[in-house]
């Protein structure tokens, strides 16, 4: 009676630390459970809920299959089996257990919208939305629902459908709405007014969105341009925005404002025309630091490396891969890579000792100017899907993004080439979680590429 009553007691301790966040007590606590009580499926599969969240995903696959194995009928072992094969790719064995679910809960709004997100994950857009459609028939308003359905239209194409949707990110729970004195622009006449653009979301997007300003200065309207700190120098001279200012949010004074993302919105509205590339502005400062830099190397063919996001960003495991995937280029002759990642990530790059071999030409950057400036100095930048990729292409730098198997919505599920980035090439993933079947065609078109420069 006492040994059940310590286990029970190790149990409850660990689902109470993990509701906590204390994630290694939680997992001290569960492992001294099952340590007992090995076939309890409810404690394997939240051990594998604690992995998944700690970007541990196939020790969190192996803990769900095995919960799984011990008790299939159980909802939650089924919902956290079916999260983390959507994760890792497996969007039919994702399918097949929500399917399952729904046959005995039809109603259950999550599973309604991950079958859609899992649809849309094999690049089947026309069957994610067709699903989606049909469940937002009933539950128009889901946020979740909504959500999926924008993310489907618009790797579609279907960017009207895809933004409007979009537009319930602001109730799924991830962003905090607007609460601003001025009203929201929702189309109004702008002859003569002021709109304040917000920035939202990631530097990525701002520089990949800044290009839809125009729909404003069509409209007539003076342009004020909110930007953030490490993207601010980039956005200095606008060509369709009167002011660039740092984004303060207490200090938001104009006749309207607008979220920078929904003036896609309402460009596809009226036109079908996809805008070029923002133009950057790269400081005088930034160049001639740059040049500097890379000075040494002026004779070698010279590329600038990416190899992860912000760690900030949930799928970021997924888009990124580690630095050492670079040593199979580093290796050609005449070539010198450049470091152009700052956050994180460098201490991988430095645990691996890759300063040898790839020049850190980026951890002092005092904002995205510096990077974009050394990007100039490039022959080829080769990155992960991050900001980047928008920097590289809106500079029209020769850029190749290397993307995982399910990317942000821009590049779409097929095709090496997008019309966003004229100069930006795309290398995928045949299989999920294959970095090495990337870097091996990487390499090959790299070899092409300095057999023909040096032919």
């Amino acid at each position: 009676m006492a040994q059940n009553t310590e286990n029970k007691s190790l149990k409850r301790r660990a689902i109470e630390a993990h509701r906590a966040g204390d994630l290694q007590r939680a997992q001290k606590f569960y492992a001294a459970h099952l340590a007992t009580h090995h076939t309890d499926a409810g404690a394997l599969s939240n051990l594998g809920v604690l992995n998944r969240s700690l970007g541990r995903h196939h020790v969190a696959l192996e803990l769900q299959r095995k919960a799984y194995h011990i008790d299939p009928d159980d909802k939650g072992v089924r919902t956290n089996l079916a999260n983390i094969l959507s994760d890792l790719g497996d969007y039919d064995g994702s399918i097949s257990l929500r399917t399952a679910l729904l046959a005995k809960d039809p109603d259950h709004l999550n599973q309604l919208a991950m079958i859609g997100r899992c649809h849309r994950g094999k690049g089947a857009y026309d069957a994610a939305i067709a699903h989606l459609k049909d469940a937002l028939k009933k539950y128009p308003d889901d946020p979740e629902l909504n959500m999926q359905l924008a993310f489907a239209c618009l790797g579609a194409g279907d960017h009207v459908s895809g933004f409007e949707a979009y537009r319930a990110r602001w109730t799924a729970g991830e962003l905090t709405p607007r609460n601003l004195e001025i009203p929201e622009w929702s189309g109004q006449p702008l002859d003569g007014k002021t709109v304040v653009v917000l920035p939202e979301q990631g530097f990525g997007d701002a520089v990949f969105y800044m290009r839809f300003l125009l729909i404003l200065k069509d409209l007539g309207a003076t342009v004020r341009v909110c930007a953030e700190a490490p993207v601010l120098p980039l956005f200095a001279e606008l060509e369709d925005a009167d002011e660039v200012v740092l984004f303060v949010p207490e200090n938001i004074v104009g006749d309207y404002w607008v979220n920078l993302i929904d003036l896609a919105l309402y460009h596809f509205r009226s036109s079908d025309d996809w805008p070029d590339p923002t133009r950057l502005t790269v400081p005088d400062t930034s160049r001639q630091r740059a040049r500097e830099r890379v000075a040494p190397f002026d004779e070698m063919f010279r590329i600038g490396v990416v190899w992860s996001g912000s760690e900030t960003y949930k799928g970021n495991a997924f888009r990124s891969f580690q630095p050492m995937e670079f040593t199979t280029l580093a290796a050609l002759p005449n070539v010198q890579l450049f470091s152009l990642y700052k956050g994180k990530g460098m201490r991988a790059f430095e645990d691996a000792g890759l300063s040898g071999l790839i020049v850190d030409a980026a951890s002092d950057d005092r904002h995205f100017g510096d990077c974009a400036a050394t990007m100039m100095q490039m022959d080829l930048v080769i990155t992960s899907d991050t900001a980047t990729a928008h920097i590289a292409g809106s500079l029209g730098v020769p850029t190749w993004v290397l993307l995982h198997w399910d990317p942000f919505w821009v590049w779409r599920h097929s095709c090496d080439a997008t019309d966003w980035y004229p100069s930006v090439r795309l290398f995928r993933q045949d299989q999920p979680q294959d970095w090495a079947g990337v870097f091996a065609k990487v390499r090959t078109a790299l070899t092409t590429e300095l057999a023909a420069r040096h032919g």
